[in-house]
């Protein structure tokens, strides 16, 4: 992802969820980049190739974090 595709997505995050401790950092794979909240790793987001303009954003939830 682009530096102005993490700030446009780091910015809608920001108002979904509420927090400024939430970044999107990039990653190797251009397609994607993971999201953290106060440091610790939540999830990543992706480009969605169906839909230009569009995201995905995957977080998941193990039972051992429950």
């Amino acid at each position: 992802m682009t530096p102005a595709e993490i700030a446009k997505v780091q910015d809608y995050l920001f108002k979904t969820f509420k927090t400024k401790g939430l970044e999107i950092k990039p990653r190797k794979q251009k397609d994607s980049a993971e999201v953290f909240i106060d440091e610790e790793f939540v999830g990543v987001v992706y480009v969605d190739e169906d839909e230009a303009g569009s995201y995905l954003f995957e977080m998941a939830i193990l039972k051992e974090d429950l």
